[in-house]
């Protein structure tokens, strides 16, 4: 049984703005957790890749598996690396993949590369620096070759400011694919203001947007994680109940009109005015 290396105190790294990484046993349905400062950023189970504890990854798998043919190796990009969560399931249920990985963070890298080893083989390639700065290093021959690009860039529990706008956003998705889709990340609380920017901000750059989330999230009545899925081509209207089904559940895809309105009014974010995600209070991550 494949297992992480445990230390007496378990094994952590210091970030480089003075934050602890740690990597703990879950609580919840085995495997483990990566944990910044407090605040749960990554799942991992060493023995089941395909097990994802945290909601909004099961909601980004669930549209992945949609991607190609069942199976079929995707050519991926991922900005923001955690544990690698996302990487591991598409290594896991896309044999052959390839896949570029961005973090900002070195050593921890170094803690989850050293406790929480990538499958065998794999064929997953980590760049460190700033997610926009590495976009600008790049292969040239990545440029429209990604089927998938996945935002989940996080300091602590926020999304730095400059990794919010349409600026970012047009630098990523030069990497997709006529047909590639963008997946973001976006952790928002009542009213929702933050994610209704991110909405309009992607909208400004891919016409074809749907929003997925927990039904209370989407509602904007408690925090939580929204997955925006987005593509230059119509996402096809066959994937939304198989989506929902996937759960979890309850589940909300919204798509047409219901992203008109959800981004009604808001404003695309730009360098000059973007701002981080909003932090969440302590209790949202009491067990």
């Amino acid at each position: 049984m494949a297992r992480a290396k445990e230390e007496a105190s378990g094994p952590s790294a210091r970030l480089s703005d003075g934050t602890l990484a740690r990597i703990v046993p879950s609580a919840f349905g085995g495997g483990w957790e990566l944990d910044v400062d407090g605040t749960p950023q990554s799942h991992v189970d060493l023995d089941d890749p395909t097990h994802l504890h945290f909601e909004y990854v099961a909601r980004m798998a669930a549209v992945i598996d949609r991607l190609r043919m069942p199976g079929q190796p995707l050519t991926a990009l991922h900005l923001g690396a955690g544990a690698l969560t996302v990487p591991r399931y598409v290594e896991t249920t896309r044999p052959g993949s390839r896949q570029q990985v961005v973090e900002l963070e070195p050593a921890l890298w170094d803690l989850v590369r050293e406790n929480l080893p990538l499958p065998r083989g794999a064929s997953i390639r980590m760049r460190i620096g700033d997610a926009r700065e590495v976009l600008r290093r790049l292969p040239a021959g990545l440029v429209g070759a990604a089927d998938l690009v996945v935002s989940d860039v996080y300091s602590g529990a926020q999304t730095p400011a400059h990794l919010t706008t349409v600026e970012f956003f047009t630098e990523a998705v030069r990497f997709l694919a006529p047909d590639g889709v963008l997946l973001v990340n976006v952790a928002d609380g009542a009213g929702l203001a933050f994610a209704r920017r991110q909405v309009a901000t992607v909208r400004a750059v891919l016409e074809h947007v749907i929003v997925l989330a927990e039904v209370q999230t989407l509602k904007g009545r408690r925090f939580g994680n929204l997955v925006i899925a987005a593509s230059r081509a119509a996402l096809p209207t066959e994937w939304l109940p198989r989506i929902m089904a996937a759960g979890p559940h309850p589940a909300k895809v919204a798509e047409g009109r219901e992203v008109d309105d959800f981004a009604r009014g808001a404003r695309v974010a730009t360098d000059v005015d973007a701002t981080p995600s909003p932090k969440p209070s302590a209790s949202v991550f009491d067990r």
